[in-house]
């Protein structure tokens, strides 16, 4: 709902709440604007009324963002599921989407999920990008489990040279 504007016989600038249902287009993207015949203000002298723009902006989303019709995500994966990959269910816009993480992903690792973005002419894409979350070790177990990696040898920093 919104308020219109009028002017009343007295001349007087009047507002009243109208209520409108309009169905949004699939596809539409942000800053496109929609249409409405009729549904602006009264026309001059008596004349038709005029039409009304509806101007879409999406919201900010703390899962997805938005470029053109390809939609971003950032998905948390435990760092088994990055070294020895795994199956994993994602929500998408249209609806939980399983994603087949390769061994041997890595941290800002994007795949591409083609025809998941946007459903426009042509489609979007989701584009999922890997973002590898540490668990804590905060208990016995866990600190176990560290010392064991500990003996890898894994150093992630032969790249700095020195």
């Amino acid at each position: 709902s919104f308020t219109v504007q009028s002017v009343a016989n007295n001349g007087r600038v009047t507002t009243k709440p109208k209520t409108l249902n309009v169905t949004i287009p699939k596809g539409i993207r942000s800053g496109q604007k929609i249409r409405l015949a009729g549904q602006g203000s009264p026309g001059y002298n008596g004349g038709e009324n005029g039409d009304l723009f509806i101007k879409i902006e999406y919201e900010k989303d703390p899962i997805y963002s938005v470029e053109d019709a390809d939609i971003y995500m950032n998905l948390p994966v435990a760092p088994w599921e990055a070294a020895l990959g795994a199956s994993i269910t994602i929500p998408s816009p249209s609806g939980n989407v399983k994603l087949k993480l390769p061994a041997d992903s890595f941290q800002g690792k994007k795949l591409r999920l083609k025809g998941k973005g946007i459903p426009a002419k042509p489609p979007g894409d989701l584009y999922v990008i890997i973002s590898i979350v540490l668990p804590p070790a905060n208990n016995e177990k866990a600190k176990k489990v560290y010392e064991q990696m500990k003996d890898l040898n894994f150093n992630p920093r032969t790249n700095f040279g020195g």
